[in-house]
């Protein structure tokens, strides 16, 4: 068989892409499990493995691969396509566009639960809530139990929805949760049963899945045997990523797709777990192999083709600090002189000043702004920065802070499509009579009080009379509902939407001709989408960013810095990279450290330079807390290296690996250079540095009126 696609492989990653190869002969690719370093080419490897299974005779309609993202998936997608050109030339195109049955684990369960609709209770119609209509379905329960208007607080919203999704995706009771991550709520743990007991018996009254739900409805679906087999039989081959980062439910979603651990293939890393707080449990990656029997195969990608030698020794020396890992020593034959920094700094103005200076700095020697990166655990924590950086009139563009489906106004628009689609969606419903004009949350409650007790609520919608001081707008919206459901085809149907919107949102927003292009933008998102249902779907679980809700869009400058939270920044590539606010809480988050115990001391983003070229050498710098020496008593310090460290860890991996560079102390008595070194403003040229500144799950009950089908129910210990 033809390998030339192999060569540029090194050993390890082909190691990974032929395990199991001889399976399309008849032989049996045991469970594998793929230890990818930073910067080992864990993508194009994953890749390989896909192009590798397709090329060897796997069909790629039996194909899963779950990814952490649909972008990622659809990058795979093309990855793959273009591995499989060197091999079956013009039929490429064809294979690879039956792999289908590729996306994230939400997006894929989505589109098992309406497959198995019928089987599990559910009406394959259900519409899907993000995060922050979740929380308005769990406020609107809140206020109608009273707990809104108790004499002493009731958690908010949002505080009970987190608690809600933190016990669903962990599978931990509920007063466990409360104790570990929500002390200051224990007291409210048997109002907060009753309300998620209601908020649970509301989502199924309207018709209605959230997020925990699109897992924790397919892991039950999977308790059944007969469905798990036939769920599991569709599939010859399933690839996850970023395995690292999935929780106790999608563990279990895949231990009963493949019990036995047949062509199922995880990749990840245990020194990247950075997702605890959304319920993901390193445990999954780590007890990985012992599941099986005989245990899965492991595989080691160590390789790094991103940093250098001594931003890997200072990556080593942190992961070496893990209480429980898998053996690995990231390498890599690119040397570099550079070393990571020390810096201190008096305060977060300061910590602004400095970085601009040395990204201007960088700029005069000819590295672009486009190539320099500043990093943040959280999207508040740039507020001074992104000031500074307006004030010397540095473009930038920030990624992590509010996204697409987030903005009003889109939000507004999937509302009418949702609610058209599902009539007793009563918070879709809700925000959408509230735009027009004389209608009040306490009409607008009533009118989906009348028609939640009809059998067809769309009809019954357009039988009630238009309410006081509506005037012509509410015939308008009744009619666009109507054409919406008597629609031909998609996308017309969003055309439709806008045609409607479009004076509302004039009257409502002052920058509208802003968010009129993110409404085209929508429309033109939604012809690639082959249904409503789909796009609704794809769009709630996976959105894209919006044009009118960046922070600093670019001036008339066609370069422009990055800022970004760190999660929004893994897997990306830049030169010079500064790491914003390390000090203890902040980077590790004390919630984090809390929440599984575990030393928050990985390098996700920290080994994240890109390639300089020939004869130079990528600058990748990150920061992390040390207390101050007694000359800066008082003052924050910040430990610049290629990853976050705690300040437990920081002083010990420089004393015992002399892996930072020289100290620099920015307002503070700073060590002088040594003679003949130039000094920059409080920086040792040649060097960039980084300143710091649960309710148990349903069980699926029987419907007396039909054995056939099933339907989750909260247990009684909500």
């Amino acid at each position: 068989m033809p390998v030339a696609y192999l060569e540029k492989l090194n050993d390890a990653q082909r190691r990974a892409v032929e395990h199991g190869s001889d399976v399309a002969n008849g032989g049996s690719a045991g469970p594998l499990l793929v230890i990818a370093g930073a910067g080992s080419g864990k993508t194009n490897t994953l890749a390989h493995r896909v192009a590798h299974l397709i090329v060897s005779g796997a069909d790629p309609r039996r194909i899963l691969l779950m990814t952490f993202s649909r972008r990622a998936a659809s990058e795979m997608g093309r990855r793959v396509e273009r591995i499989c050109k060197q091999v079956l030339g013009a039929n490429a195109g064809v294979m690879t566009d039956a792999l289908a049955w590729a996306g994230t684990f939400h997006g894929i369960g989505a589109r098992l639960l309406r497959l198995y609709a019928e089987q599990i209770g559910l009406d394959r119609e259900f519409t899907i809530h993000d995060r922050e209509d979740s929380a308005d379905l769990m406020n609107l329960v809140r206020h109608e139990l009273g707990f809104s208007k108790m004499e002493s607080r009731f958690p908010t919203k949002g505080t009970c929805l987190a608690i809600y999704s933190r016990a669903v995706n962990s599978e931990t009771p509920l007063d466990e949760v409360l104790k570990a991550s929500f002390p200051w709520c224990q007291a409210w743990q048997q109002q907060l049963r009753e309300l998620f007991a209601s908020y649970v018996e509301a989502k199924q009254t309207q018709n209605v899945l959230d997020y925990d739900d699109l897992l924790l409805y397919w892991a039950q679906m999977m308790s059944e045997p007969s469905i798990a087999e036939d769920v599991g039989a569709r599939f010859d081959h399933v690839l996850v990523d970023e395995y690292q980062d999935t929780n106790r439910l999608q563990s279990s979603i895949l231990m009963a797709m493949k019990p036995g651990g047949v062509g199922l293939t995880v990749v990840g890393d245990d020194a990247q777990s950075i997702y605890s707080f959304r319920a993901a449990t390193i445990r999954n990656i780590l007890d990985f192999p012992a599941t099986f029997d005989p245990p899965a195969a492991i595989i080691t990608l160590d390789r790094n083709y991103r940093s250098t030698t001594t931003i890997l020794a200072a990556a080593n020396g942190v992961i070496e600090l893990a209480r429980e890992r898998f053996t690995k020593n990231l390498w890599t034959d690119r040397e570099s002189a550079e070393r990571p920094r020390l810096v201190t700094v008096k305060d977060e103005a300061e910590q602004a000043n400095y970085i601009v200076e040395q990204v201007l700095e960088n700029r005069e020697t000819g590295m672009t702004l486009k190539s320099q990166a500043v990093l943040f655990r959280a999207s508040h924590h740039s507020g001074t920065l992104e000031v500074e950086l307006t004030r010397r009139n540095i473009p930038f563009v920030k990624f992590g802070g509010l996204k697409f489906l987030d903005s009003a106004h889109v939000k507004d628009m999937l509302a009418a499509l949702r609610f058209a689609q599902n009539p007793r969606d009563r918070v879709a419903g809700f925000r959408l009579m509230q735009l027009i004009p004389g209608i009040g949350p306490q009409t607008a409650g009533k009118i989906l009080d009348a028609i939640a007790a009809d059998p067809e609520p769309l009809a019954a919608l357009q039988e009630i009379p238009s309410p006081p001081r509506s005037g012509a707008d509410w015939p308008g919206f009744v009619e666009m509902l109507g054409a919406i459901r008597r629609s031909e085809g998609w996308p017309a149907e969003i055309g439709l939407a806008r045609q409607w919107y479009e004076p509302h949102l004039n009257r409502i927003h002052e920058d509208a001709e802003t968010r009129q292009a993110d409404l085209l933008q929508l429309e033109q998102i939604a012809s690639g989408y082959a249904s409503r249902e789909r796009f609704l779907t794809e769009l709630t679980l996976d959105p894209p960013d919006a044009t009118s809700d960046q922070a600093g869009v670019p001036l008339l400058d066609e370069d422009y810095m990055i800022l970004s939270t760190i999660h929004s920044a893994k897997g990306q590539e830049w030169r010079s990279v500064f790491l914003l606010n390390c000090v203890d809480g902040c980077i590790p988050s004390d919630l984090g450290r809390r929440l599984d115990g575990r030393d928050r001391g990985g390098a996700p983003a920290a080994l994240c330079g890109d390639d300089a070229g020939e004869g130079s050498s990528p600058r990748h710098h990150a920061a992390a807390f040390l207390r101050p020496r007694p000359a800066c008593a008082g003052r924050q310090a910040c430990l610049c290296l290629a990853l976050p460290l705690h300040s437990g860890n920081a002083a010990a991996i420089l004393r015992d690996h002399d892996l930072a560079g020289r100290r620099t102390d920015v307002g503070c008595r700073a060590p002088a250079p040594p003679a003949g070194e130039d000094r920059r403003d409080g920086a040792h040229a040649g060097n960039v540095a980084l300143i710091a500144a649960a309710v148990p799950a349903p069980p699926l009950r029987r419907d007396k009126k039909n054995a056939q089908r099933t339907f989750p129910l909260p247990r009684e210990a909500i």
